[in-house]
């Protein structure tokens, strides 16, 4: 069986702006490290180590591709579970959604897109590419 019968499809974006899409076969949010193999490996994938310091946030999608003529909507068109939240990066870049988990003295929190139209299933947001959160 391939890599991604037995784990999840993300994007991992870096504070560096570096992205690699693939598949994480590890991912524990507690760890500080999992391995990752891309999406376009030859037939004898390589997995990385992904350290999560190093990254921006790790995106569980949908489709590598997603649609690239949709924007996403910043705003809450259901009603979901959790906590509603803006998440502005030290980059700019903000993501709006729901979270359980967040609280600012965890290493990272996942985020559910509060577009359900969204490419992203879920999001991993790293703190320490975290410029601010207030509520949405």
């Amino acid at each position: 069986m391939g890599a991604a019968a037995h784990s999840a499809k993300v994007v991992a974006r870096y504070v560096d702006g570096r992205m690699t899409k693939g598949f994480a076969q590890n991912f524990d949010p507690t760890r500080d490290a999992f391995a990752l193999t891309p999406h376009d490996a030859s037939v004898e994938p390589q997995a990385r180590h992904v350290r999560v310091s190093e990254l921006k946030a790790l995106f569980f999608v949908k489709d590598f591709d997603g649609e690239p003529d949709y924007s996403e909507r910043r705003e809450f068109l259901k009603a979901a579970a959790g906590r509603r939240i803006r998440v502005r990066f030290t980059d700019g870049e903000e993501l709006v959604g729901t979270s359980l988990t967040y609280h600012p003295s965890r290493t990272g929190f996942f985020l559910f897109p509060g577009d359900p139209f969204s490419n992203n299933e879920k999001v991993f947001v790293v703190a320490l590419a975290v410029a601010d959160v207030t509520g949405a």
